[in-house]
C-alpha cells in the first residue's frame, strides 16, 4: 500500500501585511530628504516654529513615515528641529543665547577655513566664488532676499567644501542652517536696514575675495572675522517697542 505524504500547506501572508515591494526606481534616499529640509530652511520657506507633521513630509517626500522619522531625529541632533514628546517635530526657534553661541562657533572655524582655502584652492574655485557673489547681488537688486540670503550661505559652506577639511566642513553646514533659523528670528524687522545688511555682506564677500585672489592668508581670515562680526551685530534680540495705540481713534466713536 502506498502512503501519500501531503504537501505542506501554504501559508498565506496576512491581509494587514503590506507585500514586499523592491524600492522604486527613483525614490528618494534619507540624504535627499535631508537635503531638501535643509535647502528649504536655508530658503527661509521652513520658518521657525513651523510644525513638521510626518504625514505630511511622507507624502511630500513619496515614502513612508518610517522613512520621515530617522530625516527628523537626524535634524534634531543638528538642532535645526525640535522634537517634542507627545507633540511632534517643529522647525527650532533659537533662543538668544542660542544665537551668540553659533556665531562665537563660526568665529572660531572660518579663519581657519579660510587658510585651508587659500592653501588648496584653484582658481576654478575662486571663479566660483565670484559668481556666487554676482549671484547674490542681482538676487538682492531684484528684491529676492531669501534667494540673497540662501547664496549668502553658499559662498561659506563653497570655502568650507574647497577647504578639504570634511569635519570642519560638516560642522559648518550645520551652523549656517541654524544662522538661516536665526536670521529669521532676530533679523531687523525694518526692510531697509535687512536690505542694507545684505548689500554690505556682498561687499564684504568682495573684499574677503580679493585677499583670497592674492593668497594673503592673514588678510582673509580677519576680513572673515570682521563680516561675521558685523552680522551678528546686526541681530535685533529686543522686539521693538510697541506704538502706543491712537486713543483718540480707537475710542472717538464710543
Amino acid at each position: 500500500m502506498t502512503t501519500t505524504i501531503p504537501r505542506p500547506r501554504r501559508v498565506r501572508a496576512a491581509a494587514t501585511e503590506p507585500h514586499a515591494q523592491p524600492e522604486a526606481l527613483g525614490q528618494l534616499s534619507d540624504n535627499d530628504m535631508y537635503d531638501r529640509m535643509v535647502s528649504a530652511i536655508l530658503d527661509h520657506r521652513l520658518p521657525p516654529g513651523t510644525k513638521l507633521v510626518e504625514d505630511k513630509l511622507a507624502a511630500a517626500f513619496g515614502v513612508s513615515r518610517t522613512r520621515v522619522r530617522p530625516v527628523l531625529v537626524r535634524l534634531a541632533n543638528e538642532q535645526v528641529v525640535t522634537l517634542t514628546p507627545n507633540r511632534g517635530a517643529s522647525i527650532a526657534q533659537p533662543t538668544p543665547q542660542e544665537a551668540l553661541e553659533v556665531f562665537e562657533a563660526r568665529r572660531l572655524l572660518e579663519p581657519r577655513l579660510v587658510e585651508l582655502f587659500i592653501a588648496n584652492a584653484t582658481d576654478a574655485d575662486i571663479a566660483a566664488l565670484r559668481t556666487c557673489i554676482d549671484d547674490e547681488e542681482a538676487a538682492r537688486a531684484s528684491g529676492d532676499m531669501r534667494r540673497a540670503i540662501r547664496l549668502s550661505g553658499d559662498f561659506h559652506l563653497h570655502i568650507a567644501q574647497a577647504a578639504g577639511h570634511q569635519t570642519l566642513g560638516r560642522i559648518l553646514r550645520e551652523l549656517v542652517s541654524r544662522t538661516s533659523l536665526i536670521l529669521m528670528t532676530y533679523s531687523p524687522s525694518h526692510a531697509q536696514t535687512r536690505e542694507e545688511a545684505t548689500a554690505c555682506g556682498c561687499r564684504e564677500h568682495r573684499a574677503l575675495i580679493d585677499a583670497i585672489r592674492l593668497r594673503d592668508a592673514r588678510e582673509a581670515p580677519r576680513l572673515m572675522l570682521a563680516h561675521l562680526a558685523r552680522i551678528e551685530s546686526q541681530l535685533e534680540f529686543t522686539p521693538p517697542a510697541a506704538e502706543a495705540p491712537d486713543l483718540a481713534r480707537l475710542l472717538g466713536g464710543v
